[in-house]
């Protein structure tokens, strides 16, 4: 999940959330200079299967990161504005017009319609809701991603100079469910460059 808004980013620049400004990654070692840090890294990375203070995999998360919040922003637009608006139509359709009709057969037909319409709608919705929230790899990139503010956090509260709200994704109660079935360790940006 490479685009050209992480090309165009320095060599140790990721973007901090969807649209956001460009941050600067913490090295390993300013957050392995923290003992409870460090600690922590160590433990999560047995559990998570990745090495938090690898700064190159460190980059490589956060930019896919970034990448799969852009990913599920667009899904929801693509799919949540239509809902919306099918939505609203119906509804202001209904109050407005259909509800005054004489027989109460073209106001069931109406609803029937309109419950199939918004329903569809609402299938696709989920749909892609599910195929980018319920996804086990992304839900693997997002656990690695909450574990990694965790421990930079602790960090920061250690002394170690790592900016407030650092890396700005938020700690994502939800969907961030490490499965080790479906493991797919992030590797460097270079490890990827050389495979292409």
């Amino acid at each position: 999940m490479d685009t050209s808004e992480n090309r165009d980013l320095g060599a140790w620049e990721f973007i901090g959330r969807r649209g956001g400004d460009v941050v600067t990654l913490v090295r390993g070692s300013v957050i392995a200079a923290v003992p409870e840090a460090r600690q922590a890294a160590e433990r999560a990375g047995d559990e998570l299967r990745f090495d938090f203070l690898d700064d190159d995999a460190v980059l490589a998360l956060l930019r896919s990161r970034h990448e799969d919040e852009e990913d599920m922003f667009r899904a929801g637009f693509a799919h949540g504005v239509p809902l919306a608006f099918v939505g609203l139509g119906a509804v202001l359709y209904w109050g407005g017009v259909a509800q005054y009709w004489e027989t109460a057969a073209n106001r069931t037909v109406y609803l029937a319609v309109a419950a199939a319409v918004v329903g569809t709608q609402l299938f696709f919705f989920l749909r892609s809701a599910m195929s980018h929230w319920g996804d086990p790899v992304r839900q693997n990139l997002r656990a690695r991603a909450r574990k990694y503010r965790e421990i930079a956090h602790i960090a920061r509260r250690g002394g170690a100079g790592v900016p407030a709200h650092y890396p700005h994704y938020g700690p994502y109660p939800f969907a961030a469910t490490f499965h080790p079935e479906a493991d797919t360790v992030v590797r460097s940006e270079n490890e990827g460059r050389d495979e292409h």
